[in-house]
């Protein structure tokens, strides 16, 4: 049997996607995604705990993200996990553990809105399927 890595999401965007260019002038986004677990405790006490998750889109999944997705949305992802590692300004190891996106969907109704109040952008082709590049 061969490996698996694979992550499925469902979750809240923590705040608007921001955008950057890499060395070879293709589009990467980065987004944060919030996930939250509920459940009552032995007391019947509500808990509620809520895991962020880094997400990476690349190339024309990146525009799409950047042009129709916003802090609040709600978004399907899927894609693998990888955990890169740098030498910080302080000379210590950094480490970021990351959702690269394959695929994506937008949930929620068009009615649900945009940070201007508009009803979402119709995108169908985008947005009805999983994206995949």
């Amino acid at each position: 049997m061969s490996d698996l890595n694979k992550a499925m999401l469902i979750g809240n965007i923590g705040k608007d996607p921001e955008i950057r260019m890499t060395q070879s002038n293709k589009p990467v986004a980065n987004v944060v995604l919030a996930t939250s677990e509920v459940w009552t405790d032995p007391s019947g006490q509500k808990k509620e705990r809520t895991e962020w998750h880094d997400l990476v889109f690349f190339d024309r999944k990146a525009e799409i993200i950047e042009q129709y997705a916003f802090k609040g949305q709600q978004l399907y992802v899927e894609g693998t996990i990888r955990t890169r590692s740098w030498d910080g300004n302080d000379g210590q190891k950094k480490y970021r553990t990351e959702i690269n996106v394959s695929q994506f969907l937008f949930l929620g109704s068009k009615d649900q809105g945009t940070p201007g109040g508009q009803a979402q952008p119709e995108h169908q082709s985008d947005t009805a399927v999983p994206f995949k590049a």
